[in-house]
């Protein structure tokens, strides 16, 4: 199920004047180091929740029509915007979508079959909170935690250090990430 950034985020949930207050920092001598670091820790709490923390636009991609409910991969989906089948788009009225986190999805009558074996059927959809005000605050703090580990540690990890998220970042994660059994 190869999954698809078809539109970014057109924002980050913490603007740069959030993130340098929380760094308590007052000049912009490193303003572009500190959005690096924020960009970098939005991609990775998404990365590592499953989530999309604002408005974007993802594409799956599947081999075969789905025949019962599929759980949509990020969190939380807001709408489908384009289901096709061979490049042929499939009616709106023929599935059925409940949005949120977890996102379901699911025909609601026979689709034809793919004729490419391989990605033959997309479902494009939005996932993600439309303001830097609508995501939860414990995530915005997440975020906003990475960033300053970044920006504290810039050097590139040795042979002797590696990477590592502070527990606290996966700790304010952890509500938000789907667990499937």
């Amino acid at each position: 199920m190869p999954l698809t950034l078809l539109s970014p985020a057109a924002a980050e949930p913490v603007t740069l004047s959030e993130m340098k207050n929380h760094l308590r920092l007052t000049d912009a001598a490193e303003d572009a180091v500190v959005a690096s670091a924020l960009a970098a820790a939005t991609r990775s709490v998404e990365a590592r929740g499953g989530l999309a923390l604002m408005t974007q636009g993802w594409r799956l991609t599947l081999d075969a029509r789905p025949e019962e409910t599929l759980f949509l991969p990020i969190a939380p989906v807001t709408a489908i915007d384009a289901v096709t089948v061979s490049g042929v788009a499939v009616d709106p009225s023929a599935y059925e979508f409940a949005p949120g986190s977890p996102a379901r999805f699911r025909p609601s009558r026979p689709w034809p079959a793919p004729q490419e074996r391989i990605g033959g059927v997309t479902i494009d959809f939005s996932a993600g909170y439309a303001s830097a005000g609508e995501a939860p605050p414990p995530l915005r703090q997440a975020v906003k935690l990475l960033a300053a580990h970044f920006f504290e540690n810039r050097e590139a990890a040795t042979e002797t250090r590696t990477f590592s998220v502070p527990a606290t970042v996966d700790a304010l994660i952890a509500p938000f990430r789907e667990v499937r059994l």
